[in-house]
Formats: structure tokens, sequence, C-alpha cells
């Protein structure tokens, strides 16, 4: 039987084959590297399969990825909204993200920075700036991580009233936040220190501690505290 052959493009000094396109995706990346190595578009990918015939995968992923940084527990009808995102599919969705919460998030110790750091991290390669709140029990295990803002990071948007609400909803012992910088550039700013002041002044107040404050990216971070 003939074998099939892999198309490719010439380029003057570039040949560019089929083979070498789809080598790029997602899942020939995870048989490549580690899973860890995947972003979390590349991750959706893999589990949304394929696109639609007016989105393409990526955007599909792209686009479920935003709703979920600005809504961590999406409902159904949210989720169907989405283009490409039929009923099974918004079930797949939500029944992923229930097994995730409750093996890998829910309850994982709190000691230091660096634990609150592999909780977040995936969170370091948004080109907007997210301000987080993870809460902690008495025992020092998370209770939950709430996305406070999405955008540009200020005094004025940053306050207190927002960051401690859920901390009072989930009956935290403590708090963590956190910001990513798209920059790359993990000097904490002068407004990030006063930030993480008037967040520690009310936390003294509320008996609510703030235990740090986290500046990140994907691949290192830096505590102010």
């Amino acid at each position: 039987m003939e074998q099939s052959r892999i198309q490719s493009v010439e380029t003057p000094g570039l040949q560019i084959t089929f083979r070498d396109v789809i080598s790029q995706g997602p899942r020939e990346k995870l048989f490549r590297c580690s899973v860890t190595q995947l972003s979390d578009v590349e991750l959706w990918m893999l589990i949304l399969g394929r696109g639609s015939k007016s989105h393409s995968l990526q955007a599909m992923a792209r686009t479920l990825l935003e709703l979920l940084d600005a809504n961590p527990e999406p409902g159904q009808k949210q989720l169907l909204e989405l283009e490409g995102i039929h009923t099974v599919r918004a079930g797949m969705i939500q029944a992923i993200m229930e097994v995730g919460r409750r093996r890998y998030s829910f309850g994982s110790p709190i000691e230091g920075p660096a634990d609150a750091f592999q909780i977040i991290r995936h969170l370091g390669d948004r080109k907007q700036e997210h301000f987080l709140c993870l809460t902690v029990n008495g025992a020092g295990h998370l209770i939950k991580l709430h996305t406070i803002t999405i955008g540009l990071v200020n005094r004025t948007l940053i306050h207190p009233r927002e960051v401690f609400a859920p901390a009072l909803d989930d009956r935290a012992a403590s708090i963590l936040v956190a910001h990513n910088h798209p920059s790359g550039n993990l000097v904490p700013s002068q407004e990030d220190r006063e930030i993480t002041e008037r967040l520690q002044n009310a936390g003294d107040l509320m008996g609510i501690p703030v235990l740090d404050h986290i500046v990140f990216h994907s691949s290192d971070f830096r505590s102010i505290l």
C-alpha cells in the first residue's frame, strides 16, 4: 500500500512539514515533556479535544479560561453560553474541576509562601494582573483560592472589604494574598508594599492575619513580608 505523503511548504532555506506543525500541539508536547510544562490553555485544549465550526480549539480554550479566571466555579448555564460548549462538555468540565478541587486543592497545607506558589503558579502566565486571596483554616490548610480582581492592581481597586469578604464567608483563620507581574519583574513596587500594609492593618483589626503577600510569575515568586 502506498504510504501517504506528508505535505511540505518550502521557502528559501526553510522547509516546514505537516508533521512539524502538529508536533507543536499540546498532545505532542505532553508526550515530549511533562504535563506540568503545559499552559492552562494547552491543558484545556487536551480536555476539550476539538474545536467547533466557527471557533478553533485554541480559541475555545482561551474563552473558557477567561470565564474561569473571572468565575472559578461557573454554573452549567454560564458554560453553555460559550461557543462550542454543549451539555456533555459542560458536564465534563464541571466534573473535572470538582475532582481537582476535592483531591488537590482543598486541604493543601500552607506552611509558607512556597506552598502557596505551587497552588497559584498556573496563573503566572496571565497577561493581566490577577489579585488573589488564599483562605487558610486554623490547622494551616487551604480552604479556597479566590480571585479578587483582574486588571491593574492598585490601591483604589484593592480594598480590604473585597479581600476579607471571602475570608469571612470561609470562616478563615488567616489569609495569604498574591498577585502576578506579567512583566516577569518580581521586585515589589511601592504600591505593592502600601497595599500589603493596608491589608495587614485590616487583618489585625479583624483577627484574620495576613500571612504573606506574594508577587509571582509562572516560574518564580517573591515574598513581600
